[in-house]
């Protein structure tokens, strides 16, 4: 993974964004040498999204297989708003 500063990023974005697509590299952006901000390529982004719908989809699962769950029906819940 590359770091590079933000003020540095400013100067040479066309050249950041083309080491990410087409590189796949990662590159981190730093302000005051903290990490703030990352570059990834799209095929990262659509991944790391993937992943995260998994990892909802495995969440939503095991509440529904939570026996101490109780259901509440919409109508129920229309009212409480």
């Amino acid at each position: 993974m590359t770091k590079v500063s933000t003020l540095e990023a400013r100067k040479n974005l066309a050249e950041i964004i083309n080491s990410a697509q087409y590189g796949k590299d990662r590159i981190v952006l730093t302000r005051h040498g903290k990490a703030v901000a990352t570059v990834i390529s799209m095929e990262d982004l659509e991944l790391l999204e993937l992943l995260e719908d998994r990892l909802d989809l495995m969440d939503a699962k095991a509440i529904l297989e939570d026996d101490d769950s109780e259901f509440v029906d919409w109508d129920t819940v229309k009212e409480t708003i």
